[in-house]
């Protein structure tokens, strides 16, 4: 079992699962939404992700049709996202979790979105869309 939570601590979440790999999208939207070069998601089981703490104070934001970005709303701290696409996946920010992942990125997508300010010198796989 993995246990996270948002910067403020009112949002706490446990999942009960092993951790999938982690997927680095660099889509313009993950950046704008993390305020980052890439977000760092980790597929989990919609039925193996639970709230402990905190649910109503998440808020919901659809940033494409179909697709959900969840967040705290004290301190903004992005939890989660799931779309109509994957139906019964959440895809959750590997930076929200507690101590030590055995889980490693796997690939990078929209990799041709990139940053062009962050250079990416890994061997992962780079797809240019959806991986």
């Amino acid at each position: 079992m993995y246990s996270g939570s948002c910067l403020c601590g009112k949002i706490q979440f446990e999942i009960q699962d092993e951790l999938e790999p982690i997927q680095i999208c660099h889509c313009s939207q993950c950046r704008k939404a993390q305020g980052t070069a890439f977000v760092t998601n980790i597929p989990v089981e919609e039925v193996a992700f639970k709230i402990i703490n905190g649910e109503s104070d998440l808020r919901s934001f659809e940033s494409s049709p179909g697709k959900e970005r969840i967040f705290c709303s004290n301190c903004g701290s992005p939890i989660l996202s799931k779309t109509t696409k994957l139906p019964g996946v959440v895809r959750v920010r590997a930076g929200t979790l507690n101590g030590d992942l055995k889980t490693r990125p796997i690939y990078h997508i929209y990799y041709g979105s990139k940053a062009n300010w962050f250079e990416i010198n890994d061997d992962l796989p780079k797809h240019s869309e959806r991986g």
